[in-house]
């Protein structure tokens, strides 16, 4: 199928019309799902709005997010005063190829509405997450779901997969990295409906709510480096059994696979530690 498609992905593909006419439904779709059949608070909205309109030229915005159903994206989106009928304001987000890209009608589909095939047990390094780093290193505005899969278990942050570190050192600039936490999707889509089936259509009058966080700042330079040194003397690291990732060179500096697993391990851990307290602020409120 050509690389997923991902001509179709392009701006210039029909001069943007095809594009822009899946944005207008599926964000009306978010939008009524969100705001009219069901009800969301959101705390924190004006930073993620700010930055998705108006962050300086050239910087990428990453934000995360935990992922509780097969519509959090694009329902995340349908809050009031968000502007998710803008294409060009839109994401992009890694998704599942074994769901969204089943067949050619589906892989056009998600391709138009900016989405990147990600293979789920296939690695940090698998082809199309260079063309997530592409959109970072264009100063695009990208979502991911870290955690890896659906789980609607009322659960703490799982441990987050290396996949959205790894695009985070190897960006050309580094990019904001926002954390969200949500709640009621599980219950707007459940996983276990009826026959152990979803749903056909989302569910009515649930309560949704969508924590955001506050911008994370990377010192990637100065973390490269604590790696570099903690995976000589680390044990852990040192006994590894490797599986083969390449040296990547960023800044000036090599890092082999032991400093990118100590790199990439610190990183998550602290967006899973920030999405956690998220959560938690979001339980108690």
């Amino acid at each position: 199928m050509g690389r997923k498609m991902e001509w179709a992905g392009k701006e210039k593909h029909m001069r943007g019309i095809p594009r822009k006419l899946v944005f207008l439904a599926v964000g009306a779709f978010a939008k009524a799902v969100a705001t009219l059949l069901n009800t969301t608070s959101v705390h924190n909205a004006d930073t993620l709005i700010r930055l998705v309109r108006s962050r300086p030229p050239g910087i990428p915005l990453l934000t995360v997010s935990n992922h509780m159903s097969t519509l959090d994206d694009p329902l995340l989106w349908g809050f009031k005063g968000f502007p998710s009928l803008d294409a060009n304001l839109a994401r992009w987000v890694l998704s599942a190829e074994d769901i969204c890209f089943k067949n050619y009608a589906l892989t056009y589909f998600f391709r138009l509405g900016k989405c990147i095939p990600i293979t789920r047990g296939a690695g940090i390094y698998q082809e199309h997450m260079n063309e997530a780093l592409q959109c970072l290193n264009n100063g695009a505005w990208l979502h991911t779901f870290p955690e890896g899969k659906v789980s609607q278990e009322d659960a703490p942050i799982r441990r987050l997969k290396w996949g959205t570190a790894s695009l985070i050192v190897r960006a050309h600039v580094t990019p904001i990295v926002l954390p969200m936490v949500h709640s009621g999707f599980e219950e707007v889509m459940p996983e276990k409906f009826f026959l152990d089936r979803r749903p056909p259509f989302p569910l009515c009058n649930k309560k949704i709510k969508i924590m955001i966080g506050q911008p994370l700042e990377f010192d990637i330079p100065k973390m490269r480096q604590v790696a570099i040194s903690k995976s000589r003397g680390d044990h852990l690291f040192s006994s590894t059994t490797f599986r083969g990732w390449p040296v990547i060179s960023s800044h000036g500096l090599d890092l082999d696979e032991a400093a990118q697993r100590c790199l990439y391990s610190t990183i998550s851990q602290q967006i899973q530690t920030v999405m956690e307290e998220l959560r938690s602020l979001a339980k108690s409120s």
